[in-house]
């Protein structure tokens, strides 16, 4: 499968906004320690909870509303550990030494993922080019559902601001059991093939045996350990995927794609026409960052133009990156958007809206 030819950002000048920021932030904020530790201490506790939850399953599951409590707890559990450990570890921020970090990943295969594949999707595609056609991964899902100016438009979407709602609760169960095939043996729009020279061979082999796992643990030793009838722990295991997919869906549309979100695009020669430090501010959005409860949930997405602009840093860190960012943006004039929760769900769901009928010239959002 051809290469593509990578963006290419504008050169940052000699005042760039970005590395005083850096400087900044490095001299004051990052001198805090106790951040660090707490991410730590948040990270194990989250990893305990779930398999304390787990662990209810099997000890009360013969009650069914304690077998339902448990398995919703399990999934919310599942995504609050994602959104927070995962995603700082596969950006090396959790732990000081990179090692460790790769270790800790290896636990997101007891949930079913592949750390190796989503790593290269989130990192080496969705982070180095947010918001860029035919390159962000994690924004280009399906043709189910339209974002992208530059994607097909079909009959079905004029209603995909309706069925969207049915579909995202399916997150989880599409990632783990859909996608990542798709990502490993499909070819057609298989971007991570385009940027990734050779799958290793192990990594197909982690891929049935993550999925068989979480299987054989999750669902099926509760249908042999508990009295319940196998539908009944069938309903149980799908609550947990839908009420864990809902709420990490919100962190999901939340930051890049509303109704006024940007979708640059390259020139002839691949160039984009912003710097990586300005491009990251025009595509991503915060929102909810006063909530502390948004904060422990959603780890770096509540402020994700701090999480955008400083990856290799701890979400613990960001609530206190923020007020920096806002000054500057006020400074030099850059996009800086924070919305409340309510906005943010409603203001993506009018972008589908939007998207799903054919544009105005004026409503592409290209820079």
């Amino acid at each position: 499968m051809e290469k593509l030819k990578r963006p290419v950002y504008l050169k940052a000048g000699t005042d760039d906004f970005f590395k005083k920021m850096r400087t900044e932030v490095n001299e004051t904020i990052l001198q805090n320690s106790s951040l660090y530790l707490f991410n730590i201490i948040k990270s194990l506790g989250l990893v305990a909870l779930f398999f304390l939850s787990y662990s209810c399953i099997l000890l009360f599951g013969n009650s069914t509303p304690l077998l339902f409590f448990f398995y919703i707890l399990c999934g919310i559990t599942m995504i609050v550990l994602f959104i927070n450990a995962f995603h700082d570890a596969a950006h090396g921020a959790l732990f000081k030494k990179s090692k460790h970090n790769e270790w800790f990943m290896y636990i997101l295969e007891l949930f079913g993922g592949n750390h190796w594949l989503w790593t290269r999707r989130h990192i080496n595609l969705h982070h180095a080019y947010p918001n860029v056609p035919d390159w962000d991964i994690d924004i280009k899902q399906s043709d189910i559902i339209r974002i992208f100016p530059n994607s097909p438009l079909f009959n079905y979407h004029k209603y995909q601001h309706i069925y969207m709602w049915f579909i995202y609760p399916l997150y989880s169960l599409n990632w783990i059991y859909i996608r990542d095939f798709k990502d490993f043996f499909g070819k057609r729009n298989n971007y991570v093939k385009k940027v990734v020279d050779n799958i290793p061979q192990k990594e197909i082999y982690k891929l049935f045996l993550a999925k068989a796992l979480n299987l054989f643990y999750l669902l099926f030793i509760p249908m042999i350990v508990l009295k319940q009838p196998w539908y009944i722990i069938l309903a149980g295991w799908f609550s947990m995927h839908l009420c864990g997919s809902m709420l990490g869906v919100v962190a999901l549309v939340s930051t890049h794609v509303d109704e006024d979100a940007n979708f640059p695009e390259t020139d002839e020669d691949g160039n984009l026409s912003a710097t990586w430090a300005m491009h990251q501010m025009i595509v991503t959005k915060d929102f909810s960052t006063n909530s502390k409860l948004a904060n422990f949930l959603y780890g770096g997405f509540t402020h994700h133009v701090a999480h955008h602009l400083f990856p290799g840093i701890g979400h613990t860190y960001y609530p206190y990156i923020t007020p920096i960012i806002m000054r500057y943006a006020e400074e030099y004039d850059l996009p800086y958007t924070s919305y409340p929760f309510y906005h943010a769900v409603r203001s993506h769901f009018r972008m589908l809206k939007n998207k799903g009928v054919k544009e105005n010239i004026m409503m592409t959002g290209e820079i």
